[in-house]
């Protein structure tokens, strides 16, 4: 019964999912160099590195997980798809850009060697509303200056205009369809339907599945405990006039999380 779900739920997917599209693009060169060709106008553009599902380690605040990590020679991209509006706000994508530099270069090495980033967000909905197929972010000199060279670039893809006369347009079909065999590009094509027509694909899907499965099982309990803990330290504070330092210092709440505590009471 359980497998059969499972099918079901692996045939509705596309590529604007990110379960199926980490499993789609992993490891998968070609897949990566058909979607920066074609967003970015660089027809010769071969990357060389890929990783899906990076982490990026902030020692002093908010790790960034990203979909789509990969490299070329001086380049660097980083591809999100988001479903949601709200988890493609411009301060992210600032964000994400800011992290990509932060790990690229080496300490003590010249800032010269950074190397030209793309931070690109492929979004359902038109996000910045001004109905246009593609945005491209970059500083800029006001008062007529001309372009600020700092070698960063935000883009962002709208997926709901797939006007299949354009390469750009095909693409987002392709991102949206949920038959492998009504694809435009062969490339991902292939690779899609090797996730949904056969079985060693399919046991990699369920595998994935099972792993989300469990991950939002683990998150439920944390904040189930979460909820417990803020109840816990609101108790003490009104019971025991304490501050709330005192209070989660009492429950054995570690240190490094008091500030994210204090912030919800």
């Amino acid at each position: 019964m359980r497998r059969a779900r499972y099918r079901e739920i692996i045939q509705s997917l596309t590529l604007m999912d990110d379960i199926f599209m980490t499993a789609v693009f992993q490891d998968s060169l070609p897949c990566v160099d058909l979607v920066l060709q074609i967003i970015l106008e660089k027809p010769n553009l071969r990357a060389t590195r890929v990783v899906t599902q990076d982490t990026l380690k902030n020692l002093h605040g908010h790790d960034l997980r990203l979909d789509i990590h990969a490299f070329a020679d001086g380049q660097e991209f980083n591809i999100e798809i988001q479903r949601a509006k709200k988890g493609a706000e411009p301060r992210r994508a600032r964000y994400h850009s800011s992290m990509m530099d932060a790990n690229a270069l080496p300490e003590g090495a010249d800032y010269a060697k950074l190397p030209e980033s793309y931070v690109i967000f492929i979004t359902e909905t038109d996000v910045l509303g001004m109905g246009q197929p593609l945005y491209v972010i970059e500083r800029v000199i006001r008062g007529g200056g001309g372009r600020f060279d700092d070698g960063a670039h935000i883009i962002y893809v709208n997926g709901a205009m797939a006007d299949t006369t354009t390469p750009l347009g095909r693409l987002m079909h392709d991102f949206r369809c949920v038959r492998s065999e009504e694809m435009y590009y062969e490339v991902l094509a292939k690779q899609a339907g090797a996730f949904k027509k056969h079985e060693r694909g399919e046991v990699r899907m369920n595998a994935a599945l099972e792993k989300l499965i469990e991950e939002v099982s683990e998150e439920k309990v944390e904040r189930a405990r979460e909820t417990e803990r803020l109840s816990s330290i609101r108790r003490m504070m009104e019971k025991l006039s304490v501050t709330a330092e005192k209070a989660m210092d009492v429950l054995a709440i570690p240190q490094s999380e008091w500030g994210r505590y204090k912030a919800m009471l």
